[in-house]
């Protein structure tokens, strides 16, 4: 399930630098939740061709990921945001520090921009 999340998330982020026919496959299986043999089926290619596709497309998901870093870049920036929010929260019941609530507010409207 973690591998299905984190490929329609890379698709999201890099899916226009694949090709038509790799882009459209893709979003077949990840976001369609469609077969091997749906896909086959709807595009012409043989069940084994739309696996090695897949594969073909992953492998260059993956790169890209590895050379630009925007899916780490967003898991990081939503951990910050968590954390802000667990420190707002926590400064809200036990300390109400106006300075801590401020920056703690920064964060996460920061945060939120960056997404």
């Amino acid at each position: 399930m973690e591998k299905n999340l984190r490929y329609s998330a890379l698709l999201s982020l890099y899916g226009n630098l694949l090709t038509d026919k790799q882009l459209s496959t893709m979003e077949y299986y990840y976001d369609d939740d469609l077969s091997l043999g749906e896909i086959a089926e709807n595009t012409g290619i043989s069940r084994q061709g739309v696996r090695d596709f897949i594969k073909r497309s992953e492998e260059m998901l993956d790169l890209y990921e590895e050379k630009i870093g925007l899916y780490a870049k967003l898991k990081c920036i939503d951990r910050i945001e968590q954390s802000a929010l667990k420190i707002k929260e926590i400064n809200m019941g036990a300390w109400s520090n106006k300075t801590i609530d401020t920056l703690s507010s920064e964060i996460i409207d920061m945060a939120q921009k960056l997404k």
